[in-house]
């Protein structure tokens, strides 16, 4: 667990838990958006100051970047873990449940923190649009090639369109994301996983 000694009041040192406070800033994030938080949102909800702040992780854009790659490790665990299955509908079966799953935790906000910052449209958010796209681009160009294996060892049909397998599963996902945001239950949900999964290609 990395600590961060930063400079306090009256020059006194204070030590502080880098990861815990990390984990603060980004349920900020994830809540009120990268536009919506404020520095005193995040020093508050961190227990730090600003001058530890920026000491610690430099402004508030390099913070939500840091804070994004820990969303990645810790909530889409599940996208990494698809690409490892042996069969497309193994693939789509781990991407659905697994996004169902990080959607009803109780660990956190619900929605997805990409979807969220990726349709930002204040000046002060273009990079962090950016970033986030560039980031979702990589994921989908990882399960095209998933795909394109799948056609080409026979576990998918040759008639099948990758690129448009590959939008219907993110449309899905996107989807479950929006309405879980906007209060749908577990059963909603499942309802759409389930509709989702018959609708896919293959056995």
């Amino acid at each position: 667990m990395e600590t961060a000694t930063c400079t306090a009041t009256k020059g006194r040192p204070r030590e502080f838990c880098v990861d815990q406070a990390l984990a603060a800033a980004l349920r900020v994030f994830w809540t009120k958006g990268y536009e919506g938080a404020s520095l005193t949102d995040l020093t508050e909800a961190m227990g730090i100051t600003k001058p530890s702040l920026y000491a610690a992780f430099g402004n508030k854009e390099a913070l939500f970047h840091k804070a994004l790659d820990l969303y990645e490790a810790e909530k889409l665990q599940y996208m990494r873990a698809a690409l490892d299955q042996p069969t497309a509908r193994g693939v789509a079966e781990c991407l659905l449940h697994g996004a169902l799953e990080a959607q009803t935790s109780s660990s956190g906000p619900r929605g997805c923190l990409g979807v969220i910052h990726s349709v930002a449209c204040g000046e002060e958010a273009e990079s962090i649009k950016a970033d986030v796209v560039a980031r979702r681009a990589s994921s989908q160009a990882a399960l095209i090639a998933r795909f394109e294996r799948a056609k080409t060892e026979g576990d998918l049909p040759a008639h099948v369109d990758v690129q448009g397998l590959h939008s219907y599963l993110f449309a899905l996902l996107q989807g479950m994301a929006i309405q879980a945001g906007s209060g749908a239950s577990r059963a909603d949900l499942e309802r759409l996983v389930d509709t989702g999964l018959a609708m896919f290609p293959g056995t």
